[in-house]
């Protein structure tokens, strides 16, 4: 197990090296623009190199069954898709109907499916039918998918919130007993440690700067869907309760939710980018980007720990649901409201005029 993690950082670090070469022969990298504010050309190979990494672990390291083998043509599929997606900007449709396809792969091959929704109103379970299931978890992954992706917006973000969900499932794992599981969130943690230490510029200085691209959001979001599904849709058992798995994904769950009826409100495309993200708030009352990255990850981290304690005091699921729907609920007042909010903050501190954003990720906009 320790020569496992040993080799997961090391591949991780020296292949993102590797990968940098090969983005910038390729132009795999990304360009300033009006709405991209970093400086020079960076690459974006942050997520191919996690997905190399944890590829070649998984066959060294972890017991090789029909589950792993289709998880990793599914994600393979996704991140070839999103590395596309990088260096050509294909349409969102495209992006969806293949999203789409990789979760019918999951319900008809791998058999995982959201069938059941736990007690969420009551002391009867919710069992969904064949088909609701299938509609439920196309819609789940897709959600996923796309909620990572649009958290990826300033630097170490997407690495922060990924590593406090990954960590959380990985203890409720480990307290059920589940090591294999355990051990690959552990896994998936430490892959990350490197690209977000190039991220943010430590220790090597700017000059070899990464990102993580549309590949890793996407494989990333899809990860973590598989994970949940493992966790609480288990035939014998399962290592955590449906509702606990909203507090798990809250910040990137409630921020995709949020955006997205604010764009349709609005009679935008739900996938048009904008600057209305949790982190763009941070940064218009006076957060830099350092400590927006603070606070949204510790907020993350408060709700997942949440989940976590509300699980194994085995609190009434109805209870759970309905405290997340309020936190949702005040979520999206504040962010309905944030222009206002924003004012009162500013003149609360004495702060004139508006505060400029430096964004230094690649997806600022998304």
């Amino acid at each position: 197990m320790i020569n496992a993690f040993i080799f997961v950082f090391i591949t991780s670090f020296c292949s993102l090296f590797v990968f940098r070469k090969v983005a910038k022969y390729v132009g795999l990298v990304d360009k300033p623009n009006a709405r991209k504010h970093h400086q020079g050309v960076v690459p974006l190979v942050g997520g191919v190199s996690i997905f190399f990494t944890l590829a070649i672990t998984f066959l060294l390291f972890t017991t090789i069954d029909s589950g792993l083998v289709l998880f990793l043509i599914c994600a393979t599929i996704l991140v070839v898709m999103g590395v596309i997606d990088d260096r050509y900007d294909i349409s969102f449709k495209i992006r969806l109907v293949i999203q789409a396809g990789v979760s019918l792969a999951m319900i008809l091959i791998g058999d995982k499916s959201l069938h059941s929704l736990g007690y969420l109103m009551g002391s009867e379970a919710i069992e969904l039918s064949p088909i609701a299931s299938a509609m439920i978890t196309i819609f789940a992954v897709i959600g996923a998918i796309n909620a990572f992706n649009m958290v990826d917006g300033i630097d170490g973000l997407l690495g922060g919130l990924a590593s406090v969900t990954f960590g959380a499932l990985g203890y409720l794992f480990l307290i059920d007993g589940n090591i294999e599981l355990a051990m690959v969130c552990g896994l998936l943690v430490t892959a990350m440690i490197p690209y977000i230490l190039l991220n943010l510029g430590f220790p090597l200085g700017r000059r070899f700067k990464v990102f993580m691209g549309d590949a890793g959001s996407i494989f990333i979001g899809f990860t973590v869907i598989w994970l949940l599904i493992e966790a609480t849709q288990g035939v014998n058992s399962t290592p955590i309760r449906p509702v606990t798995a909203l507090w798990v994904i809250a910040l990137p769950l409630m921020d995709m939710a949020t955006i997205m009826v604010r764009r349709i409100r609005k009679g935008q495309s739900p996938f048009k980018p904008d600057r209305e993200h949790l982190h763009h708030i941070c940064q218009r009352i006076g957060l830099s980007s350092h400590m927006s990255l603070f606070v949204i990850c510790l907020c993350a981290s408060i709700m997942a720990s949440i989940g976590i304690w509300s699980d194994v005091a085995q609190i009434n699921e109805t209870v759970m649901f309905v405290s997340f729907l309020a936190v949702f609920a005040v979520y999206f007042w504040v962010i309905s409201h944030i222009w206002k909010i924003t004012t009162w903050v500013h003149k609360l501190f004495g702060k004139t005029g508006p505060i400029q954003l430096n964004l230094n990720e690649s997806e600022a906009g998304k």
